[in-house]
């Protein structure tokens, strides 16, 4: 029979609490978990959203976080080859006097989502999907699909998002209580060694201890820098 809990059973407008707040016979409040289904490439949401159209679950609310590689609409920001987070930042702070008119769009491209869920038009999309409507409605679709987490029952990202403290947090994702799923989980190891790992050059290592021979060399910490200056000079 029809699932009971989640939102695709009465064909309501999803709850706008991250917390799926329902009420027990004894009054106490049932927290409803959201499912968090990880995978280790874009390419592979696309397909299982594919498959989530053709079940009788294509109806319940969801949304895909992703970078903004590919999610960023903005025409200057989207086409360049320098590192797009940091001009997205620069942009909504206003850094150059100019802000981002996608970004203030964006409840345009959720409550358009929103709109579809109440009159029962809610059906399972992709990444495409979204930025396609986003440049329609000039709405960002990068933080879109994070206002669409909050009402959302299963929410796809890849394993990153998941296993990396410092996305999680810069996201708002809280695993707590939480359903996870991993797809092809034996590739988890080599994602959390990534999630934790850093590439350096050796010029970047030469310039480091240049700087912390002179943090030594002029009495600056020199507790602390010491031991990192042997680091480097070990390294190189």
């Amino acid at each position: 029979g029809p699932c009971t809990d989640c939102s695709c059973s009465s064909g309501k407008e999803p709850t706008k609490d991250p917390s799926h707040p329902k009420k027990k016979e004894n009054g106490e409040q049932l927290l409803v978990p959201k499912i968090f289904f990880g995978t280790r490439t874009h390419k592979q949401i696309a397909q299982i959203t594919r498959e989530l159209k053709r079940t009788a679950y294509s109806s319940v609310p969801m949304t895909i976080l992703s970078s903004r590689d590919y999610t960023c609409i903005h025409p200057v920001v989207s086409n360049s080859a320098a590192n797009r987070n940091e001009m997205c930042v620069e942009l909504l702070e206003g850094k150059q006097g100019k802000s981002c008119a996608y970004y203030h769009g964006v409840h345009k491209l959720s409550e358009h989502h929103a709109l579809q869920a109440a009159h029962g038009l809610y059906q399972a999309w992709d990444i495409e999907d979204l930025v396609s409507l986003g440049r329609k409605l000039r709405a960002c679709a990068y933080f879109a699909a994070r206002e669409l987490m909050v009402g959302a029952d299963i929410v796809f990202c890849p394993y990153n998002y998941l296993l990396d403290p410092q996305i999680r947090e810069s996201m708002d994702i809280n695993l707590k209580g939480q359903v996870v799923i991993l797809d092809e989980a034996h590739n988890i190891e080599d994602s959390a060694r990534e999630c934790v790992s850093y590439s350096v050059t050796e010029s970047q290592l030469r310039a480091a201890r240049e700087e912390l021979d002179f943090m030594v060399s002029n009495n600056v910490r020199q507790k602390d820098h010491e031991p990192l200056r042997a680091v480097c000079c070990s390294l190189i």
